[in-house]
């Protein structure tokens, strides 16, 4: 009577957890987790980013697979209830065992190392995407708490909006006026550092229209969850139209201009520039790089916001 009123509180158990899990996989049908921009990529570098994880995801699954199936039936055999499983209390040691434990697990982690190692030169974001190309070139300056986009080639600068030519590669220095950061374009590429008195390199490429979000991922302050921005992928005309209308604006972004932008702000509209001042990203680099402690960025997460 105590066997099968265990079984059958077993099976009970074994069903509602399968309800459960069936549940949670209907609720998860309507996340899209495959329209992603991680799994959905709309360029070669953030595509390439998918192909690895895949690749990479599949050989673990060698060793992953194996030791969930076995889970399931050596709980299977050796259950409490089953007489024909041999006992054996005194085992400790078997070659064949050991070999198999370990050799598995030691040749897929060097399987991963030489792939990832040849995969992380070949993604390398200094690395132009194609040399024959002729980069657009932006600089991207991270503030508290949004991020300034300046085209030195077209005397522009736009605030939590990045445009780019679809087709053409873009290649972004980045840097950071406040605490590091680090930006990320999920459907265009990795995540890449910002800090204060130097610089990093971003290269990328959109090979279909559209706008992708993108964002600071590095926490930096009590703003840090508004500091997000559009990428725009456009066609040639309507990337020349975007400038046009930046360069109508207006507005100029000089010494003044930028120390009152700079001061800590959240969920700044998208503003354009029609003219920087020269020489304003190296400057930005240089007050921290030269030992300007004044001019530090002395903020904390307490501090009021604008």
């Amino acid at each position: 009577m105590i066997v099968r009123h265990a079984r059958s509180l077993r099976w009970n158990t074994c069903a509602s957890a399968a309800v459960a899990v069936a549940g949670l996989a209907l609720l998860c049908g309507g996340c899209a987790v495959l329209d992603g921009p991680v799994l959905d990529p709309k360029g070669p570098i953030a595509l390439t980013e998918r192909n690895l994880l895949f690749k990479a995801v599949a050989i673990m699954m060698i060793v992953i697979i194996p030791v969930f199936i076995m889970a399931a039936v050596f709980t299977r055999y050796f259950r409490g209830t089953n007489r024909k499983a041999r006992y054996t209390p005194n085992f400790d040691f078997y070659w064949p065992a050991e070999i198999l434990v370990w050799s598995i697990p030691a040749a897929i982690v060097v399987w991963l190392a030489l792939h990832l190692w040849a995969n992380t030169y070949k993604l390398d974001p200094y690395a132009p995407i194609d040399p024959s190309m002729k980069p657009v070139q932006v600089q991207a300056i991270a503030q508290d708490w949004k991020w300034l986009f300046v085209y030195p080639e077209h005397d522009i600068a736009v605030v939590n909006e990045l445009a780019m030519p679809v087709g053409t590669p873009v290649s972004i220095t980045i840097t950071s006026d406040t605490v590091m950061n680090s930006l990320v374009i999920p459907a265009l590429g990795g995540q890449i550092y910002a800090m204060a008195g130097m610089q990093t390199r971003l290269n990328l490429l959109a090979d279909e229209t559209g706008k992708f979000w993108g964002r600071n991922v590095q926490y930096s302050g009590t703003g840090f969850a508004n500091q997000q921005f559009q990428t725009l992928s456009q066609t040639k005309e309507d990337f020349d139209a975007w400038v046009e209308k930046a360069k109508q604006s207006g507005k100029v972004l000089d010494a003044a201009t930028y120390e009152k932008l700079a001061k800590p702000s959240e969920k700044v509209p998208v503003t354009y520039y029609s003219g920087v001042e020269p020489g304003l990203f190296d400057r930005i680099i240089s007050k921290y790089s030269h030992g300007d402690s004044d001019r530090m960025p002395h903020h904390s997460t307490a501090e009021t916001t604008e």
